[in-house]
């Protein structure tokens, strides 16, 4: 299936800013995050459609999901 992922600040380090993907059918966003090769515990959330969901959540063909990472800073 057809995604456009965003990735956010550290995220596009040495990756994308936005790109085109294939994904399989009934992928979540867990195992975008997996294929995407992005630690679970520097997630700060995730988008799709523009909300909030969890890692279990399935993926549609067709949609826009935006990865950010934990912000820190003093």
């Amino acid at each position: 299936m057809h995604l456009t992922v965003k990735l956010f600040a550290t995220y596009r380090e040495g990756r994308f800013e936005i790109a085109d993907l294939e994904h399989p059918d009934g992928s979540t966003v867990g195992s975008l995050l997996d294929a995407l090769a992005i630690p679970r515990a520097e997630l700060g959330f995730v988008l799709v459609q523009g909300r909030h969901v969890e890692l279990d959540t399935p993926l549609a063909a067709n949609t826009t999901v935006s990865i950010f990472p934990k912000v820190g800073g003093g």
